[in-house]
């Protein structure tokens, strides 16, 4: 198996040997797009929010319609606040941080803290020591195989759908987010940067709630979150969970094979990447953060060879992998439950 790995290591980069100068050239960020993009994702979620505001008292039901659509432009303004967190939107830093800091009144997501984290991910995607961060987590099968019954009732629960794309993204977004449960030597000034922003998020909630009225206030934005939160996990998981994803121990890892192997392009109509900011092609954004979301695209139809070797999933194609449950480290693959117990019940034999 091994072998087999290494030679599909070694195809990655014969293909893709000067992955480095192809990239170079879509890293460049571009001011006017920049603010196009920020007028086309503000512009409909602000009309689309007046419009929930005033469905409220007319039907609940389109009230929670809306919210399911403008859970997308809010995606799209979240990928541009994960851009600026990677410097990338614009040029200048200061510039970066200011709009990057602004759209998490939006998000809710505390702008330095989540961009560190996400930063860590990127440098270590793929590898088993530290799939826990940046990323839903998940077992080995000899993980899984050595956890008492008490201990494989709680890892199924948590991985059960319904949880991990309904309850979890609250969890995270409600409560795992509001404190410091990564907090890596020198953080003090990144804890303190996300209890401000924290507390900063919860004065503009509270002062949206008495000028709107909590009702209201609760059911459109509680709605968008509530959306915008399994839109964003489901992308989470299907970016780099597919069946024959990248996952390594540290010691055997290989950055441009985590990026091509474990990330995906998700195959989505153009207005769907249009609303999730090019992140479906996010093998190209795993080789370089520093390309803008829109850049992805283009750099993806301009060079062939970066499509040659990475998985490409359908939406009708992505609905089967939240299956997938274990990573197989012999098969290289994620595994569902059934699978493990089935080849539990052959080793038995």
């Amino acid at each position: 198996m091994q072998v087999n790995i290494q030679n599909g290591v070694d195809d990655i980069h014969q293909s893709l040997k000067n992955w480095k100068t192809i990239i170079s050239q879509y890293q460049k960020a571009n001011t006017w797009r920049a603010i196009g993009q920020l007028f086309s994702s503000f512009g409909p979620f602000l009309a689309l929010w007046v419009a929930m505001y005033f469905s409220v008292e007319y039907s609940i039901w389109l009230t929670l319609a809306l919210g399911m659509v403008n859970a997308f432009f809010l995606v799209r303004i979240f990928i541009i606040q994960h851009d600026c967190g990677h410097y990338s939107f614009l040029g200048k830093r200061k510039m970066n941080d200011a709009i990057g800091f602004v759209c998490s009144f939006f998000s809710s997501i505390p702008y330095t803290y989540w961009a560190r984290v996400h930063s860590f991910h990127h440098g270590h995607t793929g590898q088993l020591e530290h799939r826990d961060i940046g990323d839903i987590d998940f077992l080995t099968v000899g993980e899984f195989r050595k956890l008492n019954a008490w201990g494989r009732f709680k890892y199924r629960v948590f991985r059960n759908p319904v949880v991990l794309f309904l309850i979890l993204p609250m969890i995270y977004l409600g409560v795992v987010l509001r404190m410091p449960r990564i907090n890596f030597p020198g953080w003090s000034p990144i804890i303190r940067k996300q209890q401000i922003n924290n507390l900063l998020i919860l004065a503009a909630y509270v002062g949206l709630g008495f000028l709107v009225g909590w009702k209201a206030f609760l059911i459109v934005q509680g709605s968008i979150i509530f959306f915008f939160g399994i839109i964003a996990f489901w992308f989470f998981y299907v970016q780099h969970q597919h069946d024959h994803t990248y996952m390594q121990w540290s010691k055997n890892w290989d950055y441009l094979t985590a990026a091509i192997k474990g990330a995906t392009f998700y195959k989505l109509p153009r207005f769907m990447h249009f609303l999730t900011g090019n992140i479906g092609y996010h093998h190209i954004h795993h080789l370089s953060s520093r390309i803008p979301n829109y850049n992805l695209r283009r750099c993806a139809k301009e060079n062939p060879v970066l499509q040659r070797h990475v998985t490409k999933i359908t939406f009708l194609q992505s609905l089967p992998l939240m299956f997938n449950k274990l990573w197989d480290e012999e098969k290289q693959r994620m595994i569902s439950f059934r699978e493990f117990y089935r080849g539990e019940g052959k080793l038995a034999a």
